[in-house]
């Protein structure tokens, strides 16, 4: 049991890192989304450090980075609470992804990505789906987040890809623990890679209809 009262998590030490703040957010900001930080716990800055392997002063400081993001709120003197979105929440915001995030592959389908762009996010694919197999959640969505906005940056469009970042940030996926022990991410994970297959090869209509059908794992099989 963790100083909070909660069970340890299945977070990476870090020890000293340059970067460790953003790597620290990252973290947080994944395992909030997967449901390993669950709405309504309460968790200190020193309990999470321990786990990390750090000082307080930088976890702190990426919780408070969460709190602008609507993810967590303070409880005084306690720490930080996992915020709930509704379920209307979480329908107005996948709904919102597909309507930017699917047109968005679409047209990159139909211009073309440079070759080493793709290049560079074959291995990210492979890490989404190798996180899938090793039950590893919340670097199966960081992952995710890296590989999809990576993706999006090539629309060149900086708005839209912050946009998304929000997005994706403010969405939860339940029931995202017990899928990974039935194996039942591996075949949407294996999606990634079949995405930049169809985009290599200029299928703009099997890009978007792959890219929707993606979205759609969040609110149906992933939200059950």
């Amino acid at each position: 049991m963790t100083m909070d009262g909660h069970q340890p998590l299945a977070l990476p030490s870090f020890g000293v890192q340059r970067n460790l703040r953003e790597k620290i957010t990252q973290t947080l900001r994944a395992a909030v989304i997967s449901g390993e930080l669950r709405a309504g716990e309460v968790h200190s800055a020193p309990s999470l450090a321990a786990q990390f392997g750090v000082s307080a002063t930088p976890v702190r400081e990426a919780m408070l980075d969460l709190v602008k993001e609507g993810l967590i709120d303070t409880v005084r003197n306690k720490g930080f609470r996992v915020t709930e979105p509704s379920e209307k929440d979480l329908d107005d915001l996948s709904e919102l992804r597909a309507l930017i995030e699917v047109p968005t592959v679409r047209r990159l389908a139909e211009t073309g990505v440079d070759p080493a762009v793709i290049a560079e996010l074959r291995p990210l694919a492979l890490g989404i789906e190798r996180a899938a197999a090793e039950h590893d959640l919340i670097a199966h969505v960081a992952t995710d987040m890296q590989f999809h906005l990576r993706l999006l940056e090539q629309a060149g469009n900086p708005h839209l890809v912050e946009t998304v970042r929000a997005l994706r940030a403010r969405s939860r996926i339940y029931g995202l623990r017990s899928l990974a022990e039935r194996d039942e991410l591996i075949p949407s994970s294996a999606e990634h890679a079949e995405l930049l297959d169809l985009i290599e090869a200029r299928d703009a209509a099997g890009a978007e209809a792959l890219m929707d059908r993606h979205i759609r794992h969040v609110r149906g099989i992933w939200a059950r």
